[in-house]
């Protein structure tokens, strides 16, 4: 059994997830138990801490894991998800000469026919990449965002081993079945390599400018396409600051209430609008650059979101803004998958305390990320799955919520939402009326008004020829008589038989000398006659009312045999 799902070339790996299972797993198991006072534990939190360092000893695919495992509160207590989700992506840069020889591997070209100049040292070294400072030929400042060497296959191989481990959990554990981990990982192994597609996160730089081009005080980096591949991303090189960076002294001289009013209504446009989000608003990646704008860079982590769930989520956000607990329990029953053993009565008591404790909280104070994050945590522990686009969301929302309050202490993100509700709503109607949703529109028209002159003519014809008959979905009137006349036919037979019995009685009292067992020969005919009908009424009744024969049908169905 164990042969057809572990290879023995994985080995190791195999060894390193055992050690962590074994090492964090009563974790998990206290999460899937539920118990919502263990998050806060100083024993907790050092715990917590110890799994993040341990998943970045493991390499960058089980960072990129513990970054997704971070939004899943179904599976890990809030401390946990906390340590994961500040996972420190910064390593040792690799050397200058490998990442010239990239370059030139995936641009077919000399870098010194490229750039002007490529600054040595890195801006910046994570487990996936790093990024060099550099000027092309014509002096525009650029950005190179170089993957790592030999990443792709490093990735490939511990996906490898790790799909093989979640597979094995869903075959022979319960928990693994109630969770189905190789689904989960499937979801995050298509994330992950769409990060390792430079190509795909150009596409998105481009999609989210074009997105967001209404406001004036967000800046996105433009991708250069003929400097990048699958493996190098060249792009602008915006200078600037982080937001969390900045000092006192800074932020009282900057005027940060609108930034932070066009930074929240970008991604509530983002989410709710064009269904394409920055994932990963974090504060390195929403920077105050030197113009006084704000730069969202880093686009390897976007989500997507379906008409359907816009629709639902902007319910949800306004629910929760207003205090409405049954509302926000209903929508994310309505939007969530039941498991088996799905506590709906717990649920909504959960998500009524959670709001109600919350609805004495300031505007400023009303945290929707957090909101939306416990209304998940909540979900998966009482056996509600709720999409995955959700805990991105929230997770995108909570450190939105950290850059938004330093740049303005007093921002109300539920005023926001409220505010901007009917805006959003109509963008989403704009958006749903295309050009080619309008084209295909008139296509079905022309076809209706083509074949409309030939049915209705039809029509006509059969109205004139009185041929026009109407079909009622009913019960058919002849099947239920001919039921009747059974029942009446086996109550008379039942009369008959009782008779007989009667006079079987009473003939057994008159002297005769045609005898049979000793009893009176014509009483003891009749006896037999009306035990022999009686055994064939029982036995007709037990076979056609016990399912024998098929139950009277429509005419419906009568038709369709």
């Amino acid at each position: 059994m164990l042969g057809t799902t572990l290879k023995i070339r994985h080995i190791g790996r195999y060894k390193d997830i055992a050690l962590l299972l074994r090492k964090y797993a009563r974790a998990g198991s206290e999460r899937l138990a539920g118990p919502e006072e263990l998050d806060a534990t100083p024993e907790r939190a050092a715990e917590a801490q110890a799994l993040a360092a341990d998943l970045e000893r493991l390499g960058p695919t089980f960072i990129k894991l513990g970054q997704l495992l971070s939004t899943r509160p179904d599976l890990l207590p809030e401390a946990h998800l906390d340590a994961l989700a500040r996972l420190q992506d910064k390593v040792e840069p690799f050397a200058f000469e490998q990442a010239e020889s990239i370059i030139e591997e995936e641009l077919g070209v000399r870098v010194n026919k490229i750039f002007r100049r490529l600054d040595p040292k890195p801006v910046a070294a994570a487990s996936l990449a790093q990024l060099h400072r550099g000027e092309l030929r014509n002096g525009r400042v650029v950005a190179v965002k170089v993957q790592r060497p030999g990443l792709r296959e490093v990735i490939t191989e511990d996906m490898a081993a790790i799909g093989e481990a979640a597979t094995f959990l869903d075959r022979h554990t319960s928990v693994g079945r109630r969770y189905e981990f190789a689904r989960i990982l499937d979801e995050f192994r298509r994330g992950l390599y769409r990060e390792l597609d430079y190509t795909q996160e150009a596409l998105s730089l481009r999609t989210l400018a074009d997105n967001l081009i209404k406001f004036d005080l967000l800046v996105v980096p433009a991708p250069l396409e003929d400097f990048s591949s699958a493996r190098v991303l060249t792009m602008d090189y915006i200078p600037g600051r982080k937001i969390t960076a900045l000092t006192p002294l800074a932020l009282n001289e900057l005027d940060g209430v609108p930034l932070a009013d066009q930074l929240f209504r970008a991604y509530l446009k983002q989410i709710l609008v064009d269904g394409f989000f920055h994932a990963d608003p974090h504060p390195g990646n929403i920077v105050l650059a030197d113009d006084g704008r704000l730069a969202i860079l880093d686009l390897g982590m976007i989500g997507r979101v379906g008409p359907d769930l816009q629709q639902n989520l902007l319910s949800l956000l306004l629910a929760v803004s207003d205090g409405r607990s049954d509302d926000a329990a209903t929508i994310a029953i309505k939007i969530g998958h039941k498991r088996d053993k799905f506590m709906e009565t717990d649920f909504r008591q959960k998500i009524t305390r959670l709001i109600l404790n919350r609805r004495d909280s300031t505007m400023s104070e009303l945290n929707l990320g957090r909101m939306i994050f416990e209304i998940a945590r909540i979900a998966g522990v009482d056996g509600l799955r709720l999409p995955p686009e959700i805990t991105m969301i929230s997770k995108a929302l909570l450190n939105l919520d950290q850059v938004v309050t330093t740049l303005d202490p007093d921002f109300e993100p539920a005023a926001v939402v409220r505010k901007e509700a009917g805006v959003l709503l109509q963008e989403r109607l704009q958006n749903s009326v295309t050009t080619s949703g309008i084209t295909a529109g008139l296509i079905e028209a022309q076809k209706f008004a083509q074949r409309l002159p030939e049915r209705l003519s039809k029509a006509l014809d059969v109205l004139g020829g009185n041929e026009l008959r109407v079909k009622v979905d009913a019960v058919d009137e002849r099947l239920l008589i001919d039921g009747m006349q059974k029942i009446a036919n086996r109550i008379a037979l039942g009369v008959v038989l009782g008779a007989l019995i009667i006079g079987a009685a009473l003939l057994a009292r008159v002297p005769t000398s045609f005898t049979m067992f000793g009893y009176p020969g014509l009483a003891i005919i009749l006896f037999l006659g009306a035990a022999a009908a009686s055994a064939f009424l029982i036995a007709d009744i037990l076979y056609y009312d016990e399912g024998g024969r098929a139950p009277i049908r429509s005419s419906r169905e009568e038709s369709r045999d």
